[in-house]
């Protein structure tokens, strides 16, 4: 664990806490006399068999006005790259002269860590700023290759990331293969920060759901194997998201290309695929046929190496079409017996409704098939199970289509199954299910920390490490 005096502090004092019994408040006025969405938290080793034992923690403490110090720096990429300095560098050498590894790293993160050390947040810093190695306001390398010789521009590869703590600390991390967990000092002890009138500061979920959360999340990163499987998959079934995200302050737009893939064990792996100028002038992004052939043969090999055997099916999810020539690519690496199959899934934004009578919006599940290749289907709505919507509005279904296939193309029907099913994995928290599939849902986390200049160079990575 690392964090300041009182950070450290905040998470034992959880854990202590999290190791017994933490009860749901009291039903309020407004509330359902039967919140079966919710539940008392029964303690970490009846729900996960964790046991977490604040005394043997290792723990790392950090200067708080070292923190401050480093926030204050005047330009404000630099002053984030140095305060993720200061939480990295006792994992750095941990790791450099240690033996012993960690089963996860907990950052216990102070409030003006967050509130600052994100994006167009540089004016919410507060006190004096400091004079640091590059000009206040300079916001990208320098242009100067003919004085890259004679002037040490080694400074400037803070503008290689974007300027924020989190996504700097998973991509970091990234070349350790080390899984971490943030966690906000305000999320563990909320009433320890209080407004004017006496109230915490920030809303926060009430204690049992966010032992359930945090739980969930330090569950699955502290497993060798996945911990949970994917009820009723169908065996030799391998599920592929693409995620394309462009480059921060790159010259020529050029875009970063990875792929996530997903078995019925609930297990993820994300791979690294080319950087380059993958953006046509309609704004999608399609690879080139020799880049595609490259990403889907190391999935491929992962799952033979896995599994003894290629699949029998691999769904390709993504948000746009495929293009011909990206197409050929896929088809080309995959082998024989193996049908790789191309679906689109779109989020909808309120041009297509479906009401119902009484209290509750449409049945999650609900789909309207529209023709043999395209359905809307509805992955968010009433759950009869726990007897409640978890949405704040009517919810929009997903556009969902079947566009080609190496082989025969597959029931529109199993697509859609496949895709509520993938809607129940949520590796972070502890929800009922999301809107979206676990494909889908997560390819902007995992974009934002592949297009990092601090990750550079890591290519098959386990899911846990990115969120």
């Amino acid at each position: 664990m690392i964090g300041t005096a009182s950070g450290i502090d905040y998470f034992r004092r959880w854990a202590a806490a999290a190791s017994r019994a933490v009860r749901m408040p009291k039903r309020g006025p407004r509330d359902k006399a039967n919140r079966l969405h919710l539940s008392d938290f029964p303690g970490l080793e009846e729900a996960f068999g964790l046991r977490l034992d604040p005394d043997t923690f290792t723990l790392r403490e950090i200067d708080l006005q070292q923190v401050l110090g480093s926030i204050n720096i005047e330009n404000h990429h630099e002053a984030v790259s140095r305060t993720v300095d200061v939480f990295l560098r006792p994992i750095e050498t941990h790791v450099a002269e240690e033996e012993r590894s960690m089963d996860v790293w907990v950052l216990v993160v102070p409030e003006i860590v967050f509130e600052t050390c994100r994006p167009k947040m540089a004016g919410r810093r507060k006190g004096e700023l400091i004079p640091g190695k590059l000009a206040k306001k300079q916001g990208a390398r320098s242009d100067l290759p003919l004085l890259s010789e004679i002037i040490d521009q080694s400074a400037e590869s803070v503008f290689d990331d974007v300027p924020d703590f989190h996504r700097q600390v998973k991509a970091r991390l990234l070349r350790l293969a080390q899984p971490s967990q943030l966690i906000r000092e305000t999320t563990l002890a909320p009433h320890e920060f209080l407004n004017k009138a006496g109230k915490p500061s920030r809303g926060t979920q009430d204690p049992a759901s966010v032992a359930w959360n945090l739980a969930t999340g330090l569950f699955y990163k502290t497993q060798g194997t996945p911990p949970w499987r994917i009820a009723g998959m169908r065996p030799g079934v391998c599920y592929v998201g693409l995620v394309f995200k462009l480059i921060p302050n790159h010259p020529q737009h050029h875009a970063c290309c990875a792929a996530q893939m997903f078995l019925s064990e609930g297990d993820g792996v994300v791979f690294r695929g080319a950087n380059g100028p993958w953006r046509s002038e309609d704004k999608e992004f399609h690879l080139p046929r020799e880049r595609a052939k490259a990403l889907l043969s190391m999935v491929l090999e992962t799952y033979k190496s896995r599994f003894q055997d290629y699949p029998r099916e691999l769904f390709v999810h993504g948000r746009a079409n495929f293009s011909d020539d990206e197409w050929a690519g896929f088809a080309d690496a995959a082998p024989a017996g193996t049908s790789v199959v191309g679906i689109r899934i779109k989020s909808t934004h309120g041009e297509t409704k479906v009401f119902r009578e009484g209290d509750y919006p449409v049945l999650r599940g609900t789909a309207l098939l529209l023709d043999p290749h395209n359905a809307y289907l509805w992955a968010a709505g009433y759950a009869p199970r726990i007897d409640t919507y978890l949405g704040p509005e009517t919810p929009n279904p997903l556009f969902i289509t079947t566009l080609r296939s190496t082989g025969e193309l597959p029931d529109i029907r199993t697509v859609l199954s496949d895709v509520m099913g993938l809607t129940k994995i949520n590796y972070n928290a502890c929800n009922f299910s999301d809107a979206v599939p676990v494909t889908i849902r997560f390819a902007d986390k995992v974009g934002d920390v592949l297009v990092m200049g601090s990750a550079a160079g890591t290519e098959k990575q386990p899911f846990k490490f990115y969120i």
